[in-house]
């Protein structure tokens, strides 16, 4: 799955970007959109075959297959690079002497680390507040509607406000959320929390796919660029939900935990913000 995953968001991202680029963030941001758009239905689709038929697991697999078909199969047709792409090996070497993209993608990495901790962690904390667990569930969905916004919208501001300038207050954001999971105690507090954690992590979907389209000299090295250090970064994802489980398992709560997934979305975002020293623009430009 997470193979399917990375040939499906790499090529979209690239191809796209190649025919922005004043509106490069925002078309992104759209792009991105619709993973979060299917967090919504999908797993309100399964919840349905899964506990209100007979159909069995199965079926239930397949029948969310054949409604992705069509889709996929529109993608095929349609999608074709502006330019054609380099007859070059899929890692390139010039990336990793640019400090700014070094720099974004170790934001990257520490966002990554912090940042799904409510994904993973949210229903079982509300279950712990005394949330039933249908309720529970369907905090996911919330948060995923809400991080649709959240990649669409900034991605229209970072192209007046900056790309980089955007990254970084997604980073920032996320760590200031992630530090307030543990105040939420009622149903209502728990949804409105969501909400806002979805928006603001949302945009670090986009604004990053964004801020690194700026490290790329050739269009045709867009994917290229973007596979390495998303693929890079998303190690970070294997590591914080584990080390997020265990400090559950030693100290019982979520304290901890708060803690260390906020300070590694913070540090992310103050990573992304110091990436502008080595701009040409400077940490006060729009960049």
């Amino acid at each position: 799955m997470g193979s399917a995953v990375a040939f499906l968001q790499f090529p979209a991202f690239a191809i796209v970007a190649q025919y922005f680029d004043k509106k490069r963030a925002a078309a992104m941001g759209v792009v991105a959109s619709g993973s979060s758009i299917g967090g919504v239905i999908f797993p309100i689709v399964l919840s349905k075959l899964l506990n209100g038929s007979n159909i069995g697991f199965g079926w239930s697999m397949r029948i969310v297959g054949f409604i992705i078909l069509p889709f996929m199969l529109l993608a095929c047709f349609i999608f074709s690079p502006r330019v054609p792409p380099r007859k070059t090996m899929f890692f390139v070497a010039a990336a990793w002497k640019d400090k700014k993209y070094v720099m974004l993608i170790v934001a990257l990495f520490f966002m990554m680390m912090g940042m799904w901790t409510p994904v993973f962690y949210i229903p079982t904390y509300a279950v712990s507040r005394g949330m039933s667990a249908t309720l529970a569930a369907y905090l996911l969905a919330i948060i995923n509607a809400s991080s649709t916004f959240g990649r669409i919208i900034p991605g229209f501001l970072a192209d007046k406000l900056g790309r980089i300038n955007t990254y970084a207050f997604a980073g920032v954001g996320t760590g200031i959320m992630v530090f307030c999971i543990n105040s939420p105690t009622t149903n209502a507090g728990l949804i409105v929390y969501s909400v806002f954690f979805g928006f603001i992590s949302g945009t670090i979907i986009s604004s990053a796919s964004a801020a690194i389209s700026l490290c790329t000299p050739d269009p045709r090295d867009l994917g290229k660029y973007m596979g390495m250090g998303m693929g890079l970064a998303s190690i970070a994802v294997l590591v914080g939900p584990p080390v997020n489980g265990a400090l559950i398992a030693r100290y019982g709560g979520f304290e901890q935990v708060c803690i260390f997934s906020g300070v590694m979305s913070l540090l992310g975002g103050l990573t992304a913000l110091a990436s502008k020293v080595v701009t040409k623009e400077g940490i006060l430009g729009k960049v």
